[in-house]
């Protein structure tokens, strides 16, 4: 008897196989070779990094440690213990993980609950695009159905529409500021959604740049008073660890004692953890740095708004969203590319014509808006 081939494809999730994969942002060494440039020539401002780097102390602390070779605390008491004191919080309501997207999945796999071939039934996730693209990626990962509740023209929140939705979900992402248009959501908005009964997950990856508000504008204070609100918060923007994958989120301690329960046992690694401390004993270093990658937020706006064709959105991000008129946004991009200058281009129907430009050092303005006037020049505008 022949032996029939074996179909991988057969045991997998079909939701699954034909998935599209997040699109991550490329890293410097990579688009440096790729475009024939030094790698000290990039201006990179496709991922909103924190151009000032980590804090002094959190490279010294990194570079000090001796006990990389001991697998990292499982319970993660010492850096939930620092962020308790930061926070004025509970330790209880605190868990880490490697950056914020590592609990958007947390909080996916402990909430839903997903009904296998009916897709009709499964549990419903409210999106409002355009937001953070890992929200719908890792719903569908975990079994979840993606509930599209577009924001309006101005790209804030259509409660109405999302108080609709409520009815057919379970739970709702949104980023405060939103990623990548850059307002954040009112406090009356906030109220709103949290009424509706909905698991409500602020995700505040960029609260430390909102302007004067700051991280005073932050949601977590209200965790205390509200069972159905998660705030997500990451390492990654203000602390500049990108690259370490530190984040963490304060919620009801039942989510936190189950969320904790089914992470990985380690899934905070030693280095991050210990950047995290450092970085937090760091806080009015990386305050007045978050001060300044707003200002300098501020004069670049300015700037962009003095070419006739580039239209920017405020931002109370370390980033802005601006729309092109009357020039292809995917040419502008590929052409900033070939001068060593990389921003995102987004490829979504109200996003199409929009390029975002995440805020560098103070010297990156100049030959940014230099580059964007000649590339003017060529297309004639």
């Amino acid at each position: 008897m022949k032996k029939q081939p074996f179909d991988m494809r057969a045991l997998i999730r079909p939701d699954l196989l034909d998935l599209p994969g997040y699109v991550p942002i490329v890293p410097t060494d990579v688009l440096a070779e790729r475009f024939g440039i030094a790698a000290s020539d990039v201006i990179k401002l496709d991922g909103n990094e924190n151009p000032f780097g980590p804090s002094p102390k959190a490279l010294a602390a990194i570079a000090n440690e001796r006990a990389y070779h001991i697998y990292p605390d499982p319970d993660q008491r010492k850096v939930r213990e620092a962020l308790a004191r930061h926070l004025d919080t509970d330790v209880g309501r605190i868990v880490c993980g490697l950056g914020s997207d590592d609990l958007i999945d947390l909080i996916l796999r402990a909430v839903i609950l997903p009904a296998a071939g009916s897709p009709g039934r499964r549990d419903g996730v409210i999106n409002c695009p355009p937001t953070f693209g890992m929200y719908p990626f890792s719903t569908e990962i975990a079994g979840g159905r993606v509930i599209d509740v577009p924001r309006l023209e101005s790209f804030a929140l259509d409660i109405d529409a999302i108080e609709q939705a409520a009815a057919s979900a379970k739970l709702i992402f949104l980023a405060s500021p939103n990623n990548p248009t850059g307002q954040r959501m009112s406090p009356g908005e906030l109220d709103r959604l949290l009424a509706t009964g909905l698991l409500v997950v602020v995700d505040e990856a960029y609260i430390e740049f909102a302007g004067v508000h700051g991280s005073s504008a932050s949601a977590v204070p209200l965790v205390r008073t509200h069972e159905n609100l998660v705030v997500l918060r990451t390492f990654s923007k203000w602390a500049g660890l990108a690259g370490l994958r530190a984040g963490y989120g304060v919620m009801s301690p039942v989510l936190a004692a189950v969320l904790m329960t089914i992470k990985q046992p380690y899934n905070l690694n030693v280095a991050a953890g210990i950047a995290m401390i450092a970085s937090i004993e760091d806080r009015e270093l990386l305050d007045e740095r978050a001060c300044i990658i707003t200002g300098t937020r501020e004069r670049l706006s300015v700037l962009l708004s003095e070419i006739s064709w580039i239209t920017p959105y405020p931002s109370e991000a370390n980033f802005i969203l601006c729309r092109l008129d009357g020039v292809d946004a995917v040419e502008v991009k590929d052409r900033l590319a070939k001068r060593g200058i990389f921003v995102r281009h987004f490829d979504s129907a109200r996003l199409r014509n929009h390029l975002r430009i995440s805020v560098g050092l103070e010297e990156h303005n100049a030959p940014v808006i230099g580059a964007l006037k000649e590339i003017g020049a060529e297309l004639g505008r």
